[in-house]
């Protein structure tokens, strides 16, 4: 296929003019006529997805976060970034982000999420003005789960550590999510009465100011946003080869206490 054949079918669900003004989602690096066969799928572009995708032998790296977000003035290779802009261009890989754009498809980031925990019938938590469009989405469970109980299956589907504020019911029927940093919308997922809020990146006095009024599940950013790469594998599979980076992985680690 031709890459912007593959961009139009992204766009066809997330175009970018879903983006956030302050975002750089679309084509990174590379041309629109080039030829594509295979794309790996990433949250992140980092060196070693990039060499992931010369060993793959792939023409396209898709990502949720841009490569790119301010402009570079050199590309002297003195920073990861340039290194992997440099790496591309030599070996003709394209690089495309479907940052925000994403983010604000109700089927996107917060809708996969919702898909997976079971949550349905769920709509845009903060719409713009087309009430189908924008971030975080909010959802009721097919059946009410106990708060420990749904604590734990939100712990396995995402496999990783998570913090977490008890919900003020023991009984959880309306969940809000938002993939990625969401903590600006507590205050709506509470307006719109929901049991517990999912996200990443909540501040302590965030959580602080959050007890007693609504439950809240953070964890990592990567990791809050990882089935981005699934979504773009249902879109594209159909059309070229895919693979899902496998050097693609949150930068944090956790040292855990035994005391």
């Amino acid at each position: 296929m031709i890459l912007q054949d593959i961009i139009n079918i992204i766009e066809s669900v997330a175009p970018l003019s879903y983006q956030e003004t302050w975002d750089n989602s679309g084509l990174q690096v590379g041309d629109r006529n080039a030829k594509v066969h295979a794309a790996l799928l990433t949250v992140d572009v980092t060196e070693s997805v990039v060499n992931e995708a010369i060993k793959k032998h792939c023409d396209l790296i898709i990502s949720h976060h841009p490569l790119l977000f301010h402009g570079i003035k050199q590309l002297t290779g003195a920073t990861p970034q340039e290194r992997c802009v440099e790496k591309a261009i030599r070996h003709n890989i394209a690089i495309y982000s479907s940052h925000t754009a994403m983010d604000a498809y109700i089927h996107g980031v917060s809708g996969k999420i919702a898909n997976k925990l079971g949550i349905t019938n769920y709509h845009i938590l903060c719409p713009t003005t087309e009430k189908n469009i924008g971030l975080g989405v909010i959802g009721n469970l097919n059946t009410p789960m106990n708060s420990d109980d749904f604590i734990l299956l939100v712990q396995k589907v995402f496999k990783c550590s998570i913090r977490f504020i008890e919900p003020p019911t023991q009984q959880i029927n309306t969940v809000a999510i938002c993939g990625g940093a969401g903590a600006e919308f507590i205050e709506q997922a509470i307006a719109q009465k929901a049991d517990i809020f999912i996200t990443a990146d909540i501040k302590y006095h965030e959580m602080q100011a959050a007890v007693g009024r609504i439950g809240l599940i953070d964890m990592d950013h990567w990791t809050s946003e990882q089935f981005t790469r699934e979504i773009f594998n249902e879109l594209l599979q159909p059309y070229i080869q895919t693979h899902i980076a496998e050097n693609d992985k949150t930068p944090i680690k956790w040292l855990i206490s035994k005391e």
